[in-house]
């Protein structure tokens, strides 16, 4: 640390180590603005400069703040971590997936924080070909991640990309697997990456500097002009993503807002070829390819805003031509389709569940695959050929660890791959799952998934954590950890509750929840949290609560409305200064997120956004104790948004709760990369937990 830092962190962190910890207390700042004839002050946008030595010397006086509080913890987390460490087998392999000639997977070693990639030829009993090792990327570095990873139609090379600040900004390369050297051609902020057919084409797409992917470029190996501009995306409300089909035939060049879509199409047998649209854009129009021989398959919102299936001509898909497969349901969600010789495989839920149905496209016969547990999570896993019968899908609950199945679409049975072990003795017999409903302030049916120890009493007012996101229509799963059994062995109920602005409930349920609706989303949770009370399950004094991201804007908005009903709260990169940063079209995600939140330059949208943001609604009151993460690389919620709101909330609340920050200064929106450290701020974090719930012995 430079000397002029130290003094300063010195100055914020005053009695730091004194008997009585304090906090570092910011300065303000006052920063004035007016719009919609009303002035706005802002104390703390200083904390945005993170060129700023006062600032970063600011976060580093929070973090030893935060670990100072902690240090009695440190044997709690110690145990722990050891806990968690325990139940991973360290060295593993994962299952194994056929591409082409070769059978790809990832293995880990004991010891080391990233995965290894490595292929064997023709079957698996060949030697081991050692692809990628992460940890020999990551050395000397605090942050290691894989993009992109696309190796060319024979074999010989790998396309790959990496981001080592956590800022999501990934660099693409090209390894020649025969010889294991780096080629020279390489392209910087890349998203979307195929090969074309020819083995020597690349596509790829990069983003501009508010980090939209915005143009498609077309790269021939070994070429020294510049790359040829394929496509260019000006709308600054899309996304622009190219994809090649499963049977190799096309590129998908998808734009892609909140509420609209369109694709064009590229031949990969042509690589130099001019892209070509399928149905040109149309506002609240929404559709996705596949395909299949002489047809494209289309998921489609034209008939309701949950999805149909149709097929059309790959030399007309023009919408005339389209016909149809799979008719529009209004309860059933489609959320996906994958394509195969002779299959199509449609990815759907209902009633806030995951289903498979398979579609034999030799004779139009359709089968539903379904599953047994009360709350569950359904996703396709790695599926490369194209001429296969079998299915890969991954299966989890919140009893059953990750599980790896193929599914023969045939003879409509499955095989059960691996599932994930968890050391010292887990049985999924000692736990419990239920799904419940709680009713919102409108009547709607907000689910709630738990699970608990079969020995524990589920309505004996137990300590309980409560997670939720509800936000852009994702659907949150009910997964397995086997690091949270440290919560679950020690008496405390874990739940997840499907709020609205979410798409556990159909599409409906985002619609319900976003723009002008968004209360819906904190009120539903209120709700949840209030049934989970009155049921016993838990109580006030034991009811601590969790989100990240959008579900950190959950959290700043409920402790708002509702600080009595909480006693603790974990939030990480909270998304908290929503009309700041709404309001801010040079940061990433801005315009295009309007859709989701609204615009405050219109009048109304700001009215409605005021009502909930939750930096503009701290007020003289008592809150909960809660723990804050963020870190400094984050390219989709700023590190700023959490440490004003930390530092609004330490100037205004009125309690003595705790309130710590942690500010990791090496990585970005998902936290730590390699996989220790994650395990190491999950110890810390439930230390924490604990501790609030008197359960730190």
């Amino acid at each position: 640390m430079k000397p002029v830092r130290v003094a300063l962190a010195l100055l914020f962190a005053t009695s730091l180590f004194a008997a009585d910890v304090r906090p570092p207390i910011a300065k303000k700042v006052p920063k004035a603005s007016t719009l919609h004839g009303e002035t706005r002050v802002d104390d703390y946008g200083w904390l945005r400069d993170k060129t700023n030595p006062e600032v970063i010397a600011y976060l580093e006086a929070e973090n030893a703040y935060a670990d100072a509080t902690m240090k009695p913890l440190v044997p709690l987390q110690e145990k722990l971590y050891g806990e968690m460490l325990g139940r991973i087998r360290q060295t593993d392999v994962n299952v194994p997936y056929r591409q082409g000639d070769y059978f790809y997977y990832s293995r880990t070693e004991e010891g080391k924080q990233y995965p290894i990639f490595a292929r064997k030829k023709s079957t698996l009993a060949a030697p081991e070909e050692l692809i990628l090792d992460v940890n020999q990327l990551a050395t000397g570095k605090k942050f290691m991640s894989i993009g992109a990873f696309e190796p060319s139609d024979d074999g010989n090379l790998l396309a790959y990309s990496t981001d080592d600040t956590g800022y999501r900004q990934y660099r693409l390369q090209v390894k020649d697997l025969r010889t294991g050297h780096l080629l020279p051609d390489t392209a910087e902020k890349t998203g979307s990456v195929s090969w074309a057919a020819d083995n020597r084409t690349l596509f790829y797409t990069v983003e501009n500097p508010a980090k939209r992917q915005w143009r498609l470029y077309r790269h021939v190996l070994g070429a020294t002009a510049p790359d040829a501009l394929v496509y260019e995306e000006p709308d600054e409300l899309y996304d622009l993503d190219a994809e090649r089909s499963r049977s190799g035939e096309w590129l998908f060049i998808t734009s892609d807002s909140k509420t609209t879509s369109e694709v064009r199409i590229l031949p990969m047998s042509e690589p130099g070829a001019a892209p070509r649209v399928v149905v040109p854009r149309k506002t609240d129009r929404k559709y996705y390819l596949d395909h299949r021989g002489q047809r494209f398959y289309i998921m489609t919102n034209d008939a309701g805003i949950n999805y149909r299936v149709v097929s059309a001509p790959t030399c007309d898909p023009s919408q005339a031509n389209w016909k149809e497969l799979i008719a529009y349901r209004a309860p059933v969600r489609i959320e996906g389709i994958d394509a195969f010789a002779n299959h199509l495989v449609v990815l759907e839920r209902e009633g806030g569940l995951s289903h498979m149905e398979v579609v034999d496209l030799r004779d139009g016969t359709t089968h539903r695959v379904t599953f047994p547990e009360p709350a569950y999570a359904v996703f396709p896993s790695a599926n490369a050929e194209f001429r296969t019968s079998s299915y890969r899908y991954g299966y989890q609950s919140l009893v059953t660890p990750f599980s790896t199945y193929d599914y023969d679409m045939d003879s409509r049975t499955q095989t059960l791959l691996k599932r994930t072990e968890v050391l010292g003795g887990y049985d999924p017999a000692d736990y419990r799952s239920e799904r419940i409903f709680a009713t919102a302030r409108d009547g709607a049916k907000i689910p709630i998934a738990l699970v608990y120890r079969k020995d524990v009493n589920p309505r004996g007012r137990n300590p309980l954590m409560l997670y939720a996101y509800g936000s852009y229509g994702a659907s949150i799963p009910d997964s397995f950890s086997s690091a949270s059994l440290s919560l679950l062995d020690r008496g405390v109920v874990y739940a997840i509750a499907h709020i609205r602005g979410g798409g556990e409930m159909g599409k409906e349920w985002h619609e319900a929840g976003r723009m002008m609706t968004k209360v819906n989303t904190f009120t539903d949770f209120i709700a949840a949290a209030e049934h989970l009370i009155k049921e016993k399950y838990t109580a006030k004094e034991k009811l601590a609560i969790s989100g990240r991201s959008a579900g950190g804007l959950l959290m700043g908005a409920v402790v708002n409305m509702r600080p009595d009903l909480f006693h603790s709260v974990a939030a990480y990169v909270p998304f908290v200064d929503v009309i700041n940063t709404m309001l801010d079209p040079t940061l990433p995600l801005t315009t295009q997120e309007y859709i989701e939140w609204g615009n405050p330059n219109d009048a109304a949208a700001y009215r409605y956004m005021k009502s909930y943001d939750p930096y503009m609604n701290i007020a003289k009151k008592r809150y909960p104790a809660m723990l804050v993460r963020t870190s400094i690389n984050d390219s989709q919620v700023g590190y700023w948004e959490a440490v004003k709101w930390v530092a609004k909330l330490r100037a205004m609340k009125t309690d003595d709760n705790p309130l710590l920050l942690r500010v990791d200064l090496g990585a970005g929106h998902g936290g730590a990369s390699g996989r220790y450290d994650r395990l190491r701020e999950d110890a810390y974090d439930y230390a924490w937990l604990l501790s609030r719930w008197g359960l730190a012995d």
